[in-house]
């Protein structure tokens, strides 16, 4: 039998190991997927009851073909201007 004890790894010693550095594929994928997560929660916040996009959608649902004629005058006025 021997007296020797074995050491403790840096780990047991209360120090963190080096984390190992991300792709940038990896990086780009979360960010990408932060910013959906952004998005998809101001249109979800967009939609609730007497919110813009909840307005919209139900004048689109009442008057779909004067949507349309709005939505086509309003982008030739945005086209002429540029």
């Amino acid at each position: 039998m021997s007296d020797d004890v074995p050491l403790p790894s840096f780990v047991h010693e209360g120090l963190d190991p080096v984390p190992e550095p991300k792709s940038t594929i990896a990086e780009v994928s979360d960010a990408v997927k932060a910013t959906v997560n952004r998005v998809s929660g101001a249109i979800e916040a967009g939609r609730k009851p007497g919110m813009p996009l909840s307005v919209l959608s139900n004048i689109a649902r009442e008057a779909p073909l004067g949507s349309l004629l709005i939505a086509f005058l309003l982008g030739i006025a945005v086209a002429r201007r540029r």
